[in-house]
């Protein structure tokens, strides 16, 4: 288990770093290209590209972050209303539910990524890998980050029991 803390530890400062670098590209992208427009009369086309692109990744690695941190959708007055027992086995079905979809999704985007290896962007030539990409890795940190939880759920059942 503190291996998997470490590592997901690693995990979140990429995740954090990754999304302040996206969402500060976006914040120099969208002016410029508001001042081209508006105040040079002239737009270039690589910005909304890269600014969809950076939004794309930002959205993946925020999500994920925010997944850890907790800020995920819960129905606590359902889980609260429950019997306790009954209570375990739905968040215990939950746990399992989640890691499978973000396991499911990891491999989907695997394929994504691969399967875009050839085609590339209109505008500035990039290989669309690139922003595809950003599923699986997102739904990386998703799928360790709630296994870290998953196990800690767990963990006092384990004790209990002996």
């Amino acid at each position: 288990m503190r291996i998997l803390e470490e590592f997901n530890r690693w995990l979140f400062k990429i995740g954090s770093w990754g999304t302040v670098l996206f969402m500060a590209v976006i914040a120099v992208v969208i002016p410029y290209e508001a001042i081209g427009r508006y105040l040079f009369q002239r737009m270039n086309v690589w910005t909304g590209e890269v600014s969809t692109y950076s939004l794309v990744w930002a959205s993946m690695m925020g999500g994920s972050i925010g997944l850890k941190k907790g800020y995920q959708v819960a129905m606590a007055s359902v889980m609260n209303a429950l019997p306790p027992v009954a209570a375990k086995v739905l968040a215990f079905v939950c746990y399992v539910f989640t890691l499978f979809f973000f396991g499911v999704l990891f491999f989907f985007g695997i394929f994504q990524t691969v399967y875009n290896l050839r085609q590339t962007s209109p505008a500035i030539g990039l290989v669309m890998s690139v922003p595809y990409a950003a599923l699986p890795a997102g739904f990386f940190l998703m799928f360790f980050f709630t296994l870290e939880e998953f196990l800690k759920f767990l963990s006092p059942a384990k004790e209990s029991e002996e």
